[in-house]
């Protein structure tokens, strides 16, 4: 049994990476008040590439968008605990996690 179906294209593949990419645009430019939807929006975007990544992969029958896709869910796990990290420090001192609010890099 194929992980893809038998019933499915490369397309339907690739217009599922293009709605949750699109949503996941949508989030950023929608949101700019809530740190934490804009990282949720950018692990969306992550994902939506990686669905791209692999459907591309079991078309060609190849393994390197497999492991492409291996790489990158690594850098976005870690991305997210960073981001995660300076969110907790930003909301001790601050007591918002609100954009607007967070000035401090501001010269």
């Amino acid at each position: 049994m194929s992980l893809f179906g038998e019933g499915l294209a490369l397309g339907h593949y690739l217009a599922l990476g293009a709605v949750l990419f699109c949503i996941s645009v949508a989030g950023i430019f929608l949101n700019r008040k809530n740190v934490i939807v804009l990282l949720m929006s950018i692990e969306l975007m992550l994902l939506a590439v990686n669905i791209n990544f692999i459907a591309f992969s079991r078309h060609f029958a190849d393994a390197t968008g497999q492991v492409f896709v291996f790489f990158i869910l690594t850098v976005a796990a870690a991305e997210a605990a960073i981001g995660l990290a300076i969110l907790v420090t930003l909301f001790r001192n601050r007591r918002t996690i609100n954009v607007a609010d967070i000035d401090t890099l501001k010269g």
